[in-house]
């Protein structure tokens, strides 16, 4: 069965809705300060350290891509965005943006450890409410 996350933008996150070609250039602002680390250490963290590939389909253009590995470890993790009505205490209504991560079937365990880290990179980056896959949740904007 496929296991999901979330990275929920509320109203005191960065960025209150995201696009599809946002998240991706967050995956490429990852896949640089990755390998400049590497650099640092003179080893070639930057594939070790995002092991995957962006592909978007014609049916997912604009709203969901995909990380592919050929690597033996790691297969695929699906990215998505979408928006949610939420209720909030006095009454009102508000549309919520959200990141959903997703594991296929065939996902590895070694997908799920890259899939938590690129979830709290992206809540962190994002200053967002991120629901693990495990569903506990972790608070990366500033509470009142």
């Amino acid at each position: 069965m496929a296991e999901n996350a979330f990275i929920k933008l509320v109203p005191s996150s960065a960025k209150q809705t995201i696009s599809i070609e946002e998240v991706k250039e967050l995956f490429h602002f990852y896949k640089d300060i990755t390998a400049k680390t590497g650099d640092q250490l003179n080893w070639q963290y930057g594939e070790s350290a995002f092991p995957y590939e962006i592909k978007e389909t014609d049916e997912g253009k604009g709203s969901w891509f995909y990380l592919y590995s050929d690597n033996d470890r790691y297969r695929a993790i699906l990215l998505g965005i979408d928006k949610e009505t939420i209720r909030e205490e006095n009454g009102q209504e508000r549309e919520q943006s959200y990141i959903q991560v997703t594991l296929p079937e065939q996902s590895t365990f070694g997908d799920k450890g890259k899939a938590n880290e690129f979830c709290k990179f992206l809540a962190k980056k994002l200053k967002g409410e991120l629901h693990l896959f495990n569903e506990r949740v972790m608070y990366y904007y500033p509470r009142k």
